[in-house]
């Protein structure tokens, strides 16, 4: 069946936003007298557990942490490191050939709507998507619950998708909704294992979308 419709993860994938939320929490750590394990960071990626996995492992080292007094800071500090970012290198490329081909696009995200919807109109990418499915409306990566709003939003079988993700936990939640998957990890996530994955690129320079679409559509 020919691909009639593209389904991308946000954080780490159409943006490299991951890289400015781990600094900030890197430096929250740094701030405390204390260093957060990068391992650590890697089981939370592509989940809704980030912001409760690392407040407990602060609280675990250092006494008297209160997570709301830390809070705004290190949102401000996310905005204030993604001013001058925009999509990962190769996406708007992936996008036009996508809407010169009339493929439909989607968003499935573990993050919440207003991050995912305030990020996409940061980069000018909202009008792009017909589908913003995030996970405070559906149950988070690795459930494939907001693969499956997707397409249901697109009206598109999964068989006729491919979804692109960043993270093991975002690709064993598309490969559960049926959809074949290209892994294009980042810099935090190369060194993780996207063994299920359909495809795996580098980057989204590696291959154009006319070449993954004959491999994988």
């Amino acid at each position: 069946m020919a691909t009639r419709a593209l389904i991308f993860d946000f954080d780490g994938t159409l943006a490299d936003t991951e890289a400015a939320v781990l600094q900030s929490w890197q430096e929250m750590f740094r701030d405390h007298g204390t260093e957060l394990p990068l391992e650590v960071w890697h089981t939370v990626i592509g989940t809704q557990n980030t912001a409760a996995t690392m407040f407990e492992l602060l609280a675990q080292r250092v006494a008297n942490i209160d997570p709301e007094q830390l809070r705004p800071g290190m949102r401000a500090r996310v905005h204030q490191l993604l001013e001058a970012e925009g999509p990962r290198e190769g996406v708007l490329g992936y996008l036009d050939e996508a809407a010169n081909r009339n493929l439909k696009l989607g968003v499935a995200s573990s993050s919440s709507g207003t991050w995912v919807h305030g990020q996409l109109a940061r980069l000018g990418l909202a009008e792009r998507f017909g589908s913003v499915e995030t996970g405070d409306r559906h149950a988070a990566k690795p459930r494939p619950d907001t693969y499956l709003a997707a397409l249901a939003t697109l009206d598109v079988p999964a068989d006729q998708a491919i979804a692109f993700e960043d993270s093991p936990h975002g690709v064993s939640a598309a490969k559960a909704a049926g959809i074949p998957t290209v892994a294009v990890p980042n810099a935090i996530t190369t060194v993780l294992d996207f063994g299920h994955a359909d495809l795996v690129l580098p980057s989204f320079t590696a291959k154009p979308l006319a070449e993954v679409l004959d491999l994988l559509g």
